[in-house]
């Protein structure tokens, strides 16, 4: 029994010396993975000179940097020419934490360094970056100037569309040429901003002008009296010139404004003849109501004449011989009245049927 107890606690053992020693050959595969991974990027550093040590590669694994993106965009500012006082490998760290495009900003140096006509420190340059500038695209439009199409193709309007005094439309297609400003790249206006003040331009010069033929022969005049207003002031940018793309003579607005006014004129003189047709027309009515009334009266007082007859003959004031004078009288009137009718009805021209 006891040999067996014995032979048992061997086996135990041994079971648990080789889970150990399983765990520990994992361990130093892991690690030795681990550390092949940072090795080779220790490997391009010190053959670039990066200066990026093999500690530096595991502080910026525990720091949750990645190190290859760092180690390349260090290799590739080191073979530009860019050394240690220009960038850090902490600074290229800091930007990468920050949410910063590294590779993007190293280029941005890069081309400003070859340009040899731009100063982009790296400060300034992740600047840009961090405000959500494209840095590398703003060096390339400071060294070769962008051109901007006013109004944009996309826009609702093919033309910028002004009147000159004449009244005579023009519509006008110009071209910007603008170039980056580095210094005022950080809070200053973007391209719809140079758009907007270019187009107002425009449109206030052509407006200045007394005539739509001289803004047809010197078209320059346009572009000269925008660029005199230094419409690329707190922009992001600096207008290099400004170039009449196309020009065209569109409506007579004058005309067409003129003839509004003179329907809406027209409007009002008939609605005003109109008021003083309807004041007429009620003068009328009232007259005729008048002439009604009169006729009444009258009407009511010869009603009044029989009475006064009889009232005269009972008193004694008028005859009998009086009444059919009287009588007779009125007979000769009807009499007459009744052939001047007829008179006039016969020397009424009859229109023929």
């Amino acid at each position: 029994m006891n040999n067996w107890a014995v032979i048992a606690q061997g086996e135990g053992l041994s079971v648990v010396l080789l889970v150990v020693a399983v765990g520990i050959f994992i361990l130093v595969i892991g690690l030795l993975a681990f550390l092949a991974n940072f090795f080779w990027l220790w490997i391009q550093s010190k053959t670039t000179g990066a200066g990026i040590g093999f500690l530096d590669l595991i502080g910026m694994w525990l720091r949750r940097v990645d190190a290859r993106t760092i180690v390349r965009s260090k290799i590739m500012a080191v073979q530009a020419g860019l050394g240690d006082d220009e960038v850090t490998s902490q600074e290229l760290e800091a930007h990468y934490l920050a949410r910063g495009n590294v590779p993007q900003v190293i280029r941005a140096l890069i081309a400003a360094r070859k340009s040899a006509i731009i100063r982009l420190t790296f400060r300034e340059a992740a600047a840009i970056d961090l405000a959500g500038r494209d840095v590398l695209e703003a060096v390339q439009t400071s060294v070769y100037p962008k051109v901007i199409d006013c109004p944009p193709r996309n826009a609702a309007r093919p033309t910028l569309d002004a009147v000159a005094k004449d009244g005579i439309q023009l519509k006008v297609k110009v071209r910007v040429t603008v170039r980056a400003n580095l210094e005022r790249l950080i809070g200053g206006a973007t391209e719809e901003t140079i758009i907007a003040r270019v187009g107002e331009g425009i449109v206030s010069a052509i407006g200045s002008a007394s005539d739509h033929k001289a803004v047809l022969e010197n078209p320059d005049l346009i572009s000269k009296a925008v660029l005199e207003k230094q419409l690329d002031s707190n922009t992001a940018f600096q207008i290099v010139s400004i170039d009449i793309a196309d020009i065209d003579v569109g409506e007579n607005i004058g005309a067409r404004l003129q003839a509004d006014q003179a329907e809406a004129d027209m409007r009002v003189a008939r609605a005003r003849a109109e008021s003083r047709r309807a004041a007429a027309v009620a003068a009328e009515q009232e007259m005729i109501a008048k002439i009604e009334e009169s006729r009444a009266q009258l009407v009511e007082a010869e009603a009044e004449i029989p009475k006064a007859i009889a009232a005269a003959l009972q008193s004694g004031g008028l005859t009998i011989m009086d009444y059919y004078r009287l009588k007779n009288i009125d007979a000769d009137t009807q009499m007459r009245r009744s052939i001047a009718d007829v008179s006039e009805r016969d020397s009424t021209p009859r229109v023929a049927s």
